[in-house]
């Protein structure tokens, strides 16, 4: 018999319903539909849509999902920067701001300048009465998604085995999860940009190179949290490139925005970060946009045998450097289209992040809300 969290759930798509429908949706007595209806209610989940028009008899009330009831507080901190958010409950950003950060100073002054953030923003949003659901983390490493603890993060060393969501819920007394960036990102597109795309691969390159991978409309993390970490797959022909895992010919070696900026500045060229690479391609520079390209082709390399392994129907490419333009995605398409299957790739589209600089927040908060309102989540509140 459905319980008020799976109640919930079937109005979570916002349509507003009669509790007649609902009952006959769910094969519940209208009794039991009205009780359940009501601890929803006086949790302030739903809210009341008014009198639907009558055909006879009584006007029937529509109840619908009320996404004012609660926010999230969300971060997608990178290498050198951070976006943090507040949202409702169905992961519409509410206030949002863009931070520059060094991760690699550690995991307290970090998190401290996360909570700093989250409580201006929830001032700037109006929203200092509505109590915070939950914390949503994305962080530039791998994360152990079951504990929230960074696991060997290459650029991070100082986060490795860091108890986030512990340190986290000291400053606030809710859920706190936390993954890899890159999965936020997938997370992100998928809910918000691509809802229809059960199976899709959404690679960031940045300072860094990693993936997230949709799978049957479920984010794929592997068994420790590990999938997609495509930044640390050897690269045809770059075996002398050292990597900062400790490896050599990685791909985060020669394809990320800080791999490209130090080949450039070999050949003379100023530049230090993914922004100055995409500052010399826009400004025309013709040996920046070869280095684009050719990074393209080693990212479409690897991409080609992860479609041969699980065959996305949709690429979305993001990140610094992707704001580069046609350059990038150019390369990978050549690769991608060159090294695959024609089966594989006959529907298979390369496109740029929608959700740009935004994703990973939107998936961070995705990834609270999935979890704040589950079923047995929502039951145990309601208890």
């Amino acid at each position: 018999m459905p319980s008020p969290g799976q109640l919930l759930r079937l109005l979570l798509d916002g349509v507003p319903r009669t509790r007649a429908e609902l009952a006959s949706q769910t094969g519940l007595t209208r009794a039991a539909v009205r009780t359940r209806l009501d601890a929803l209610q006086d949790a302030g989940f739903l809210t009341d849509r008014g009198i639907r028009v009558s055909t006879g008899g009584r006007p029937a009330g529509r109840l619908a999902f009320n996404a004012a009831a609660r926010s999230v507080l969300a971060a997608d901190v990178g290498a050198t920067h951070a976006t943090v958010a507040v949202t409702d409950l169905a992961g519409g950003p509410l206030a949002v701001r863009r931070l520059g950060l060094d991760v690699a100073d550690g995991p307290e002054p970090v998190l401290a300048r996360l909570a700093e953030t989250w409580r201006e923003l929830v001032s700037d949003a109006g929203v200092s009465s509505v109590s915070p659901a939950g914390v949503g983390i994305g962080l530039p490493g791998p994360v152990e998604h079951s504990s929230g603890r960074p696991n060997h993060p290459p650029i991070m060393p100082a986060w490795d085995g860091f108890d986030v969501p512990a340190h986290v819920r000291a400053e606030f007394d809710v859920p706190v999860l936390v993954d890899n960036e890159v999965n936020l990102m997938a997370l992100g597109e998928h809910a918000h940009s691509f809802p229809g795309t059960d199976n899709m691969i959404v690679v960031k390159v940045a300072t860094g190179i990693g993936s997230g991978f949709i799978s049957n409309g479920v984010l794929h993390r592997g068994a420790v949290g590990a999938a997609g970490d495509l930044g640390h797959i050897r690269t045809p022909g770059s075996d002398d490139a050292p990597c900062s895992c400790g490896n050599t010919g990685c791909l985060e070696a020669v394809a990320s925005g800080s791999a490209i900026a130090a080949r450039l500045r070999a050949k003379g060229v100023e530049a230090h970060t993914s922004a100055d690479v995409v500052a010399l391609v826009r400004a025309g520079n013709v040996e920046a946009g070869q280095a684009i390209r050719q990074a393209g082709r080693a990212i479409g390399e690897v991409l080609a045998a992860c479609v041969s392994m699980v065959n996305p129907s949709l690429i979305v490419v993001g990140g610094d450097l992707a704001a580069a333009g046609e350059m990038l995605l150019a390369g990978v398409r050549e690769a991608v289209y060159r090294r695959s299957l024609p089966l594989a790739t006959e529907n298979l589209r390369i496109v740029p992040s929608r959700a740009g600089e935004v994703a990973g927040v939107l998936g961070a908060a995705t990834m609270v809300v999935h979890h704040v309102l589950s079923p047995g989540i929502v039951d145990q509140q309601l208890a």
